[in-house]
């Protein structure tokens, strides 16, 4: 009876070893879905900031931007795979912002977020700490044209300014890319550079 409760723990914990494996962005590929990704440290505003992601993602095309983003004040980067179907954005708002202020900052966005889209769904709702930054997030579920989309929205301070951040699928894909996103916040690193300004 031990041997075989001491088996199914081996077992688990071997089960467990490989799902953390899978899920380590930052030392060979990582299964999600059907297929594998690689990821690598990317760099954002000339430097500035750094972020794991897929290593295959590549610049939207701009008519595929103007598609997708209609809005002029779309993201200033968009890195996206092949099909544009998975998408991380980043904003550089000219808007004051302090590491106290993260999570307030997150708590409006949310909440604006919710009342010019009723409809949407909301997830979770946290504050990382990330290379000594405050990093608040929210996801939710939202309707596109012909899908159901995964939003995950994050917010940090870079030179005393705000970056918005986003990560959308479908939300067909959801479960396979939700912690992924974490994971790559979770890989942010901002230069202590401070004497070359973005804008």
């Amino acid at each position: 009876m031990d041997k075989r409760v001491d088996e199914k723990i081996l077992d688990f914990i071997n089960a467990t070893e490989k799902v953390e494996a899978r899920k380590d962005i930052c030392s060979g590929p990582v299964k999600i879905g059907g297929r594998y990704y690689e990821f690598e440290e990317t760099e954002f505003f000339d430097e500035k900031l750094k972020m794991y992601i897929p290593k295959d993602f590549e610049d939207m095309p701009q008519d595929t931007r103007k598609f997708k983003y209609p809005s002029e004040n779309r993201p200033d980067i968009i890195k996206c795979n092949e099909d544009g179907s998975i998408a991380i954005t980043f904003k550089f708002i000219d808007s004051p912002l302090n590491e106290e202020y993260v999570e307030k900052l997150r708590d409006i966005m949310k909440l604006i977020n919710k009342r010019l889209n009723p409809a949407n769904v909301f997830y979770d709702e946290e504050i990382l700490e990330v290379d000594e930054k405050n990093i608040g997030y929210f996801d939710f579920k939202s309707s596109a044209i012909d899908d159901f989309l995964y939003n995950f929205i994050f917010l940090l301070e870079l030179q005393e300014k705000t970056v918005m951040g986003t990560f959308s699928c479908s939300f067909s894909e959801y479960e396979e890319w939700k912690d992924i996103a974490i994971l790559m916040i979770n890989t942010i690193r901002i230069s202590k550079e401070e004497n070359s300004k973005i804008i």
